[in-house]
């Protein structure tokens, strides 16, 4: 190299001012830095737990300089305790954040704001993760993301297990200042949300109902969302002109929904259904939505959550309820061994309305297993359909604008143009998968989870100071109850997976005062009762097992698998074998193999929801192989009340039991189903139950699915069915 270049080179790096860096450790030193942060600064932020902190961050940058706000080590900067991030200055970016073990209370996790006056503009939060961080009541609302603004960007972050309510992340379109916005969120990870047993549970919502007729023009690309089964709308647009583009669904129990607002595009997205029940597609409301070029594979969900649904309206619809479908363009996209489409769905003495001037067009239905790729709720006039190949197994007749034809599994169009090649689209989507993912999310946050589940110890406890020993332990334990008497002075509370189990063949004595129950669950805590005869002449606890009355946002469950309870009595106070709280979900309820007889008492009580709002308390019930006998109470009633259609729970089995006897008021109905949306019962004997009243009674506000199947009624009561209700 020539020395004039040398001198050229070492001038340059003279007269090039550094970057400034500036190092802070602590929320004043952060607040002292952002107060004087010029274009161009990074301010770093020291590893370390950062607890009960409000970050406002409003300085303001340029595009080609912004001011940044980085973790030190990506991850490690931890964010806990009571804590929240606000943005509310122009040309910022937020790095490697994560939030963990701690919650926000009703403000938003990150907020795209610091208050009406300050709102975020040109900002960037990228390779962040938000982990668990829930409030501790289910039902305190709050977001973890709320865009305000415009032309903020969300990129490479991980979102994982938002359990309380409430949408994961909201775009506000409050004011002019935040319409029109351009917002970008792109290849993020959302992960596990686990059905929230109400509305609320989206992932992503882009405006509400009453801003419905305002353009967002918010673009939501490249994103992998698995697992995310909070409600029927994985993203929720409530807005026009906004693109979905180019992400994976993987095994989530809903749908991207165009729910109010026009001439959105949703194109180019993968819907791995997987066969996992409930898993969606495409949900179409309102005027000029286009649906082109995405691929649904093996999704079955039905009803709402049909791969594509294109709903009926109502007449004269107001802003929040059902705009008639019009000039929608759907066409280029492929359904793989998928369940049926639907066509004018929802219509009933309210949605009367069947679309009108929708192309359906150039879809391919590759399908060797059911016998109709689609259904018509209503009229379908108005639709035009052409060119739609069928797979020639599908024994449907078809009305004109769908042919059967033989279809190679490699066969897929793309969008707007008939002529474009053919691609292999069911062979590479493992690729595709993989390589999204991975591609997904914060690059520093594991994709799986590496922690190997806990084995339970198993330990003998003869007296009840044994078991409250055990239960005060963080590791999951199997108790063995090896003693004949247990006084207890408190309820046994589970925080964690605990099994008691015994000698079947030995009945134990269980003695308490007035108190809630004799098992409580916390949320998070498990509680399986195996083996064991209990007696419970002497319990004066007013439930025999309950979940907490707390409202805890995380989930429970509950097994009880061949036990024997006998001789509960509300004359003691005991009022229930079983009763769930309001407020707080059971993934799981299974009573399997037991003898319940001689309880002057209710047996399975989920009543607590009042709201009518379509709460419930357990997401899966199962109640099969058991013997009641002698009871003295409502057997089971399930109570889901209002007229929301965003969830697919309770859902109940209810089989292979053997009911004699059993006896509830005479004005009452010894099983109670209301706004219940699945429920199976089959296979059981009835005798002597209910003989002068109702043995099972059915009241529904929306649609549901009730099987009645080989029952056996002797000398018992009549079942109160409705128009949803299948006899076999």
């Amino acid at each position: 190299m020539s020395g004039f270049l040398l001198l050229y080179f070492f001038m340059i790096g003279q007269f090039t001012e550094p970057i400034p860096t500036i190092y802070v450790k602590n929320i004043e030193e952060l607040a002292a830095a952002n107060k004087n942060a010029k274009p161009g600064d990074i301010i770093v932020l020291r590893n370390g737990e950062w607890k009960d902190v409000e970050f406002s961050l409003d300085a303001q940058g340029t595009k080609e300089n912004p001011v940044t706000y980085k973790a030190e080590t990506a991850g490690k900067v931890i964010v806990t305790g009571h804590s929240q991030l606000k943005l509310g200055g122009n040309y910022l970016v937020v790095e490697g954040w994560y939030f963990t073990n701690g919650y926000a209370g009703d403000n938003a996790v990150i907020n795209y704001r610091i208050n009406n006056d300050k709102l975020a503009n040109n900002c960037r939060v990228t390779n962040c993760v938000i982990n668990d961080f829930n409030n501790p009541r289910r039902m305190d609302d709050n977001n973890w993301v709320a865009f305000y603004g415009k032309n903020n960007r969300l990129d490479h972050c991980s979102f994982i297990d938002k359990k309380n309510m409430g949408v994961l992340l909201a775009v506000i379109l409050d004011d002019e200042r935040s319409r029109e916005n351009y917002h970008f969120i792109d290849h993020n990870y959302f992960g596990k949300r686990i059905p929230l047993a109400s509305n609320g549970g989206e992932i992503i919502r882009v405006g509400v109902s009453q801003h419905c007729q305002f353009n967002s023009n918010t673009h939501i690309s490249g994103n992998f969302f698995e697992h995310c089964d909070g409600e029927t709308e994985i993203i929720s647009i409530k807005s026009g002109s906004n693109v979905v583009d180019e992400n994976i669904f993987r095994e989530c129990q809903g749908s991207v929904v165009l729910r109010h607002g026009d001439n959105n595009f949703v194109a180019g997205n993968i819907f791995l259904g997987n066969d996992k029940p409930g898993t969606g597609g495409v949900r179409v409301i309102n005027k000029g939505q286009r649906v082109g070029d995405n691929v649904f594979y093996k999704c079955r969900g039905v009803d709402f959550r049909s791969p594509m649904a294109i709903m009926n309206g109502i007449p004269n619809s107001p802003a929040n309820r059902y705009v008639q479908v019009t000039e929608a363009d759907i066409a280029y996209n492929t359904f793989y061994e998928c369940a049926p489409v639907t066509f004018g769905e929802g219509s009933d003495a309210e949605r009367t309305l069947p679309p009108d001037k929708v192309v359906f067009a150039n879809n391919t239905f590759y399908n060797t297993r059911d016998s109709v790729i689609y259904r018509s709720y209503d009229k379908i006039d108005g639709f035009r359909f052409a060119n739609n190949t069928v797979s020639p197994e599908v024994p449907q007749e078809l009305v004109k604008g769908f042919e059967k034809t033989n279809i190679p599994q490699q066969k897929v169009f793309k969008y707007g143009d008939p002529s474009a090649p053919e691609y292999p689209h069911v062979d590479i989507l493992p690729i595709l998968e993989k390589e999204r993912f991975m591609g997904s999310g914060a690059s520093w946050f594991p994709k799986k989870s590496s922690v190997a589940p806990v084995k339970p110890t198993m330990v003998q406890c003869a007296t009840t100071a044994e078991v409250y020993k055990q239960l005060e332990t963080k590791t999951p334990v199997i108790i063995k109850l090896t003693g004949r008497n247990y006084l207890l002075t408190k309820p046994f509370t589970i925080t964690k997976p605990v099994e008691f189990t015994g000698n079947k063949l030995q009945t134990i004595k269980i003695r308490t005062g007035d108190m809630m129950s004799v098992f409580v669950i916390a949320g998070s805590g498990n509680l399986s009762l195996k083996n064991l005869s209990i007696d419970g002449t002497a319990i004066k606890a007013t439930h025999f097992i309950s979940n907490d009355s707390s409202g805890s946002s995380s989930h429970y469950n509950l097994s009880v698998r061949n036990c024997s309870v006998m001789n509960l009595d509300r004359a003691n106070g005991c009022q229930d074998i079983f009763y769930a709280y309001r407020y707080m979900v059971a993934d799981s309820l299974i009573f399997h193999s037991n003898s319940f007889s001689a309880n002057k008492c209710n047996g399975i009580m989920m009543t607590d929801e009042k709201e009518n709002k379509g709460y419930y308390n357990a997401e899966k019930i199962f109640i099969g192989h058991n013997l009641f006998t002698n009871l003295g109470g409502e057997l089971l009633n399930i109570y889901r009340g209002g007229n929301d259609e965003s969830t697919l729970g309770p859902q109940l089995v209810f089989s292979h039991n053997r009911v004699s006897s059993c006896q509830s008021d005479t004005l009452l109905p010894l099983i109670r189903f209301t706004g219940v949306q699945v429920t199976s019962v089959f296979s059981n004997t009835f005798n002597d139950c209910n003989p002068t009243g109702i043995l099972i009674s059915y009241k529904d506000a929306v649609r549901a699915r009730h099987l009645l199947e080989k029952n056996v009624l002797q000398g018992s009561g009549r079942i109160e069915k409705n128009n949803f209700v299948t006899e076999k």
